[in-house]
């Protein structure tokens, strides 16, 4: 069996925010729920998260993804793995003990840590550092096996010219890691239980610890701070940009373009500078998303065009061209081979096959039929200061410029509502709806009103 600790008690100080250190977004997404997503790729069976500050907020946001345990009072990482012995105890098999605050960790390396503990009982993931700064030590015996793991004030000036740092991530055999949990002390100045001493007892039990080096150091950063927030932000970000590009996906300009850890992308997508896709975004192949385009939960079918424009929750079909400056959200529905032109607005609103609504309109609450035309400056009217209702656009129906629709509303099939109307009332299959004041023209009425300004 393989099973996974998160240690995620603690508050983060150095945060400086009220909000649980682990709640913290790296590429829009908590640094726990990256950690559960690697963590399930390594196909690991069990995953028990030990949280403390703010737990209820934790708990309600990892619901249904993870067993919790609550660490309180707080007495150092040997002490958090503690509160899972009623969960792991009797299990066999491989456990990873990781921190909460590292979320850039892949799957495969913690499945390498796993392979590596086939003939040992412990393994330590370390990285070398130019700048090994105050990081703890890790001191090897002749054999290159982890003899012992020194805090940097514990260090002797000859310790500290080491590079090899610990990372702070681990993995056990599970039985002797609860074998040796009970042999942990707390006589040091904090009265804290620490698990880096499980190193000195598994070598002095026979059981040898392994270290396995990380490639890239940036991978088992911690974030402390702000600004570590970001630089895992961006280090992530790179990551997702690259995988991305391997997959036949272009970016013109990765630096400036955010593709989120959910997102997928097709085959041929184009994504030009300063676009932004977020959430579960699903963009299909071949499919071009020009600069300041935003998008969050929309699904992009095949060959399309987005311009320029925001889509939020809201699908649209094959070869549609969307903007620039076009605006769909709510649950927007678009049929293939449609245009939806600049300055347009969608709210709630399906549209059917091959249709089109070029330029500066607001279609909100509507079902739009196929092959229809929707022309600029359109307006359905569906909110009378209380309530919402709703437009219903048939097939074939041709809207002209300037028409107000007054929801709830009904245009039939192959029915045309004229330019500079406002329709109250449904319109028949086939017919037309012209609802505005009748042309009135005053002889020599334009410049008597001309002349009047000059005054």
């Amino acid at each position: 069996m393989k099973s996974a600790i998160i240690m995620a008690a603690g508050k983060g100080t150095r945060m400086h925010s009220q909000l649980p250190k682990v709640m913290h977004k790296v590429c829009q997404k908590p640094m726990l729920g990256h950690i559960l997503d690697q963590l399930k790729k390594a196909q690991l069976d069990r995953i028990v998260t030990v949280v403390g500050y703010g737990h209820e907020q934790v708990q309600a946001a990892m619901e249904g993804q993870t067993e919790f345990v609550l660490q309180s009072p707080q007495l150092g990482t040997g002490h958090a793995v503690m509160q899972t012995a009623p969960l792991l105890s009797r299990e066999e098999g491989k456990t990873l003990v990781v921190n909460g605050d590292c979320p850039c960790v892949q799957s495969e390396t913690y499945q390498a840590m796993m392979d590596a503990l086939e003939d040992c009982g412990m393994v330590v993931l370390t990285a070398v550092l130019q700048d090994p700064r105050q990081y703890g030590r890790v001191v090897r015996n002749p054999q290159g096996m982890i003899e012992k793991i020194v805090e940097y004030k514990d260090a002797t000036e000859e310790e500290r010219k080491i590079q090899e740092i610990n990372t702070g991530i681990y993995c056990f055999d599970n039985q002797a890691l609860f074998r040796y949990l009970k042999e942990l002390q707390n006589d040091n100045a904090q009265q804290e239980y620490y698990i880096t001493d499980l190193v000195e007892i598994f070598n002095r039990n026979g059981l040898g610890v392994r270290a396995k080096v990380i490639e890239d150091s940036q991978e088992a950063a911690g974030i402390n701070d702000k600004k570590e927030l970001a630089q895992a932000n961006r280090w992530m970000q790179k990551k997702i940009n690259e995988r991305w590009m391997e997959a036949g996906v272009t970016l013109i300009n990765p630096d400036s373009t955010y593709i989120g850890p959910d997102v997928v992308l097709g085959q041929d997508v184009t994504l030009y500078p300063n676009v932004y896709l977020e959430g579960n975004t699903v963009i299909g192949e071949g499919t071009t998303i020009l600069p300041q385009s935003f998008l969050v939960n929309a699904v992009i079918g095949k060959h399309c065009r987005i311009d320029s424009s925001r889509i939020t929750d809201s699908v649209i079909h094959d070869e549609v061209t969307v903007g620039p400056f076009a605006h769909l959200r709510m649950n927007c529905e678009v049929d293939s081979k449609n245009r939806i032109g600049n300055f347009v607005e969608f709210k709630n609103t399906r549209m059917g096959f091959d249709s089109r609504c070029a330029h500066l309109t607001y279609l909100g609450d509507s079902d739009i039929g196929s092959r229809v035309n929707i022309g600029c400056g359109v307006i359905t009217v569906n909110y009378d200061g209380k309530n919402k209702f709703h437009t219903t656009v048939k097939d074939g129906a041709f809207i002209g410029s300037n028409v107000n629709l007054i929801a709830p509303l009904t245009v039939g099939e192959n029915a045309v509502v004229a330019a500079g109307s406002t329709a109250t009332q449904d319109v028949p299959d086939g017919d037309m709806a012209i609802g505005r004041v009748r042309q009135e023209n005053k002889p020599g009425y334009g410049l008597v009103y001309k002349n009047k300004e000059k005054k």
